[in-house]
């Protein structure tokens, strides 16, 4: 039962994962702007207690945190039994956890793909199982961040660009299954962004890491907002990523595949 006291009884409350950083730190400004209350989740504990000082104190709103790392299997369910024991309900659930890793597959850790698997897939799955039937009770919103390498295979990058076309396809599978509903469900795809996630991938400083498609991290996060709110089911940031999402779906697949792949070899060099 939620008890009478309880601030997230207010109308609007949004759980953000990797709200520490990059996408996930400039949704958690637009959604405090608009006066939601928040459930900021990532790895960084230290992170997120200088985001929620900072948004309660610009915008004296609610916020609970939960330092949690998704890579771990137990930890939507370990979320989801926190917030249910807290009479926490969800009108929204940001999925922007999600990290890459770069190199051969017959080379890379396996450790490292099988966390990325977690945390871009197994994760978003389950945290979206828990809390789907809540949010759409409540006619809400769900977002789903993936990528435009959703788009294409990924040589170099294999199990990241597979994980973000998973993505991708369970966002709008579900968008149609909820049709009718009064539940909006998006993908947002962006292309490179200005983040850390360049560092934890090993990108360096070439190919797609200083690409002409990077765009700005808040308006990256702007447009997926503004999306969200309109309940569209694809937005994909800068005309030329659009351009090129588009060029991907009319272009032989083989050729396609060739394309990618000289670009990320020419990082793994």
């Amino acid at each position: 039962m939620v008890s009478a006291n309880n601030p997230f009884l207010a109308p609007k409350t949004a759980l953000i994962t990797g709200a520490s950083s990059g996408i996930g730190l400039e949704l958690a400004h637009l959604f405090a702007q608009d006066s939601y209350r928040l459930v900021l989740v990532a790895r960084n504990r230290g992170a997120l207690h200088e985001l929620a000082d900072e948004l309660q104190s610009r915008y004296s709103i609610t916020i609970r945190i939960s330092p949690k790392d998704l890579a771990h299997p137990a930890s939507p369910a370990e979320l989801y039994q926190e917030l249910q024991e807290a009479g926490i309900v969800l009108d929204v659930l940001v999925n922007n956890a999600g990290f890459g890793g770069s190199g051969r597959f017959a080379d890379t850790d396996w450790n490292n793909e099988a966390e990325m698997i977690q945390v871009n897939i197994a994760a978003l799955t389950h945290l979206t199982k828990l809390f789907l039937p809540q949010i759409r009770a409540r006619e809400g919103k769900l977002l789903n961040v993936a990528s435009v390498a959703a788009f294409q295979p990924g040589p170099f990058m294999a199990v990241y660009y597979a994980s973000k076309a998973y993505v991708l396809h369970f966002t709008e599978a579900l968008a149609e299954e909820l049709s009718g509903t009064g539940m909006t469900v998006t993908c947002l795809c962006p292309g490179p962004v200005k983040t850390n996630f360049q560092q934890r991938a090993h990108l360096g400083d070439t190919g797609m890491a200083t690409s002409s498609l990077l765009v700005d991290v808040r308006e990256v996060a702007r447009l997926g907002y503004e999306g969200m709110k309109q309940g569209k089911r694809l937005v994909i940031p800068g005309w030329k990523n659009r351009l090129l999402v588009q060029m991907l779906r009319v272009s032989p697949r083989s050729m396609v595949t060739k394309m990618v792949s000289r670009i990320q070899e020419e990082k793994q060099k």
